[in-house]
C-alpha cells in the first residue's frame, strides 16, 4: 500500500473547543488519520522484511530470541504470542515507526488491540511517547473509542493534560457533534478496514460522550 493520502486531510482546518462543547476545527483530528495512515503502509510494505538484528536476552541461561516478525507488524496482525516474545526479548517497547512515529503502545491503542495494550503497559511502555502529530496512546485510544484502552491507560496514570501538535488533549477529540467528525471515521473505514482497523459508528458515538467523562 502506497504510504500516500488525500491531500484534503492535510488542508483542514483547526478547531479549538468552546465552553459550550464545540470544535473550532477538525485538523487535530485529521492528522491523527494521516498518521495512521502512515504507520500501516509502513507496516504493509515493511511486514516480511522485518529480520530483526539478532539482539538476545540472557535470563535464567536462557536466550530469547526476537521474533523475525517485527513487532508493528506483530501488533497489526494481533499476534501476541510473537509481541510477548518481543518483551521477554528486550525489544526496545518505545522504539518509534519511522514513517508516523508511533510506538508499539499507540498501534495497539489506535487498533483496538486491548490484550496487546495491556502486555506493553505492565512490561512499562512510555506512556507520554507521542508520535509525529504529537498523539499519544491516551488520545489514539479516545479518539477510536476504545474505552478499555482508555480505562488501562488511566489506571497506569497516563497525562490527561498532553497535548497533540495542534494543542488538543485526548479529550478534545471526543467532544463536539459526531455529524461534524463522521466522515474522517468514514473514511477511515473504507481506506484502513482491509489492515483491521474496526471502526463501528454507531459505537464510536455512544463512547465519545462516555471517554469525554472519563477524561474530566
Amino acid at each position: 500500500m502506497k504510504s500516500k493520502m488525500h491531500e484534503h486531510l492535510l488542508k483542514l482546518n483547526n478547531k479549538a473547543v468552546s465552553k459550550k462543547l464545540k470544535i473550532s476545527s477538525l485538523k487535530n483530528l485529521a492528522y491523527i488519520s494521516f498518521g495512521l495512515f502512515l504507520l500501516t503502509a509502513s507496516c504493509a510494505q515493511s511486514g516480511n522484511k522485518s529480520k530483526n538484528q539478532a539482539d538476545t536476552k540472557v535470563e535464567a541461561k536462557t536466550i530469547i530470541e526476537t521474533p523475525q516478525m517485527n513487532i508493528q507488524t506483530a501488533i497489526l496482525s494481533d499476534n501476541l504470542e510473537a509481541v510477548e516474545q518481543h518483551v521477554k526479548a528486550g525489544t526496545d517497547l518505545n522504539k518509534k515507526d519511522a514513517m508516523s512515529g508511533a510506538t508499539p503502545l499507540i498501534t495497539a491503542a489506535s487498533f483496538g488491540k486491548n490484550k496487546i495494550a495491556q502486555i506493553l503497559i505492565d512490561a512499562g511502555a512510555d506512556l507520554r511517547s507521542k508520535n509525529n502529530d504529537g498523539a499519544t496512546a491516551l488520545h489514539t485510544a479516545a479518539f477510536f473509542g476504545r474505552i478499555e484502552i482508555v480505562q488501562m491507560l488511566l489506571d497506569a496514570n497516563a497525562d490527561k493534560s498532553l497535548k497533540n501538535n495542534f494543542g488538543a488533549t485526548a479529550r478534545t477529540t471526543v467532544m463536539g457533534p459526531f455529524d461534524e467528525i463522521k466522515p474522517i471515521y468514514e473514511m477511515l473505514q473504507q481506506q484502513l478496514g482491509p489492515l483491521g482497523l474496526q471502526i463501528d459508528l454507531m459505537e464510536i458515538e455512544k463512547t465519545r460522550p462516555v471517554i469525554a467523562m472519563m477524561l474530566q
